[in-house]
């Protein structure tokens, strides 16, 4: 089976958002797709086929307090407003299209951490309402800038924590062909959090989440060497920046988020004969 695998990154994401357009321009196709935290909330503009969407709506609300800001953060413990983000942006502003998101046969998962047991959760989206939007706003809350969510009888935090890039368990799934988005070059090194003495602070009670905190960075960094060596033997294809693309996890200029996104578009344009062979 053919699949798609994409990592998260915040607003390097946008990567990920210009790959996945020109995979909709070109009827590029997968089975499932699977992703993680932005690679969730951007990537499932994939399924429901609406071209364009990530960009435009970060590009005009990204600025906003409403969307993102430390008064946010403040005022209700999320640093990205989880009303405004998974309620009135995709229902009212930017209009989520759900009934092609349903429509579409591929399948698409994303990815949450246990914050008990510090465990990777993989979730399969149907529909993307409801319950459903909880699991994918869980996929993308990020420790100390989100609250814990409670969905599914457990307490969920960012995917990115205990699986980044989650090949391995789509290869387990069934999912033999894959192409995985990255959004850190090749030569990337994840090092150790700096805030992990905050994390132990704040985050005390979720011993499981801590530990996964703690071996993060080797666990990233044994992931895109796994990544990579599939992709130098053939058996995958790896779509990721040149160089660092240079810009923050809260990124709001709307000229370097547009940059980030034609950065995509031309690693995926690159690449399209290769991709269509590969995936044939």
């Amino acid at each position: 089976m053919k699949g798609l695998v994409m990592e998260g990154g915040a607003m390097r994401g946008m990567f990920t958002a210009g790959v996945i357009d020109v995979f909709l321009e070109n009827g590029i196709e997968f089975d499932g797709a699977i992703g993680v935290s932005a690679g969730a909330t951007f990537g499932c503009n994939f399924k429901s086929r609406q071209k364009g969407r990530a960009l435009r709506y970060n590009k005009k609300y990204m600025g906003d307090k409403r969307y993102c800001s430390f008064s946010s953060l403040i005022k209700t413990g999320d640093i990205f407003n989880a009303d405004f983000c998974y309620n009135v942006l995709p229902n009212e502003l930017d209009l989520y299209d759900y009934e092609a998101f349903k429509n579409n046969p591929m399948k698409f998962y994303v990815v949450a951490t246990d914050c008990i047991s510090g465990e990777p959760v993989y979730y399969e989206l149907k529909d993307c309402r409801g319950k459903e939007m909880d699991l994918m706003r869980a996929s993308a809350s990020m420790p100390l800038c989100s609250n814990v969510v409670e969905a599914d009888g457990r307490i969920l935090l960012d995917g990115g924590m205990a699986d980044s890039i989650p090949l391995r368990a789509f290869e387990k799934m069934g999912y033999d062909r894959n192409v995985v988005i990255l959004t850190q070059p090749r030569n990337y090194v994840k090092k150790p959090n700096k805030m992990f003495f905050l994390m132990k602070l704040f985050l005390r009670k979720y011993k499981g989440l801590l530990a996964a905190m703690k071996n993060r960075h080797v666990m990233y960094n044994e992931e895109t060497k796994y990544v990579f060596d599939r992709a130098d033997k053939g058996e995958v294809i790896v779509l990721a920046p040149e160089k660092s693309l240079g810009i923050g996890r809260l990124e709001k200029d709307p000229d370097e988020l547009e940059r980030c996104y034609n950065e995509g578009r031309k690693c995926a344009e690159a690449r399209l004969d290769e991709i269509k062979e590969f995936l044939k």
